[in-house]
């Protein structure tokens, strides 16, 4: 799977259209294999990536969590930490 699509679900605040969207685009690009279709395949590119944005859209409403709501800037920071480990930056 793609490396930049990350995890939706149980954040505060939470996930937006605009995040839905783009993780959908990111889907539809890897499967298909092109990162701009031709004319000739942009309607269903863009078809697949609405039908992909309304279905990621319905799971992450209708998933039920125990957990405590993750913070983006506390997992944008164990990130950063994650990354700099790996590659020895600092």
């Amino acid at each position: 799977m793609c490396r930049n699509i990350r995890p939706l679900a149980n954040f505060e605040p939470a996930v937006t259209a605009e995040e839905i969207e783009a993780a959908a685009l990111q889907y539809v690009r890897k499967i298909s294999g092109s990162t701009r279709p031709s004319r000739v395949n942009a309607e269903v590119f863009d078809r697949a990536v609405a039908e992909v944005a309304a279905a990621s859209t319905r799971l992450l409403e209708s998933l039920v969590t125990a957990a405590p709501a993750r913070d983006r800037e506390v997992e944008a920071a164990k990130a950063r930490q994650r990354a700099a480990a790996r590659y020895g930056t600092a």
